[in-house]
């Protein structure tokens, strides 16, 4: 599974996750990928999938368990453009910005997208509703411009398409 195909974001529940809940998650994910060759990106994902992000506290655990430098997992999350260290909105809107989808008005739709949310990509909606990325291949070059909303893919998008889509998900939260 590519990073774009797993973008959906994790389950929002009314009460956040205690700090100790969240530690003791990730040193359950590490206990479990420790013995895996190669397992940092394996874990990062995981991590990820978990929690809907990486929390900076945790790379000096995942660091320990992996028997790596912090250094290393660092370089790791902050070279993959798909892992965050923040939570992300409650909705995840990701404009694709490969070569096909920029051909057809990518750049056009994520500046759009940009404007009408109010916040830049890799950012978030002051109200926390929607987190705005751009994702280097969403693997429909042939229904250009795509996006993905949570776990929804979306094709051939206008902007007047693009700008319903960021309406109802600002109204659903």
């Amino acid at each position: 599974m590519t990073s774009s195909q797993n973008l959906a974001s994790p389950s929002h529940s009314a009460q956040k996750p205690s700090q100790a809940s969240i530690q003791a998650s990730i040193q359950g994910l590490i206990d479990a990928h420790k013995s895996i060759p190669g397992a940092l990106l394996p874990l990062l994902h995981a991590i990820q999938d978990h929690l809907g992000y990486i929390p900076p506290a945790a790379v000096g655990d995942i660091a320990k368990g992996l028997n790596l430098s912090r250094a290393e997992v660092h370089g790791v999350i902050t070279y993959y453009h798909f892992f965050r260290s923040e939570a992300p909105g409650q909705h995840v809107v990701q404009v694709c910005r490969a070569e096909a989808c920029q051909a057809c008005g990518a750049e056009e739709l994520m500046a759009l997208a940009e404007k009408t949310l109010g916040c830049a990509s890799h950012s978030t909606t002051v109200s926390g509703s929607v987190t705005l990325e751009p994702v280097y291949c969403l693997g429909m070059c042939a229904s250009s411009p795509a996006i993905q909303v949570d776990d929804k893919m979306h094709a051939r998008v206008t902007p007047h398409k693009l700008t319903q889509l960021l309406r109802q998900l600002e109204a659903s939260a």
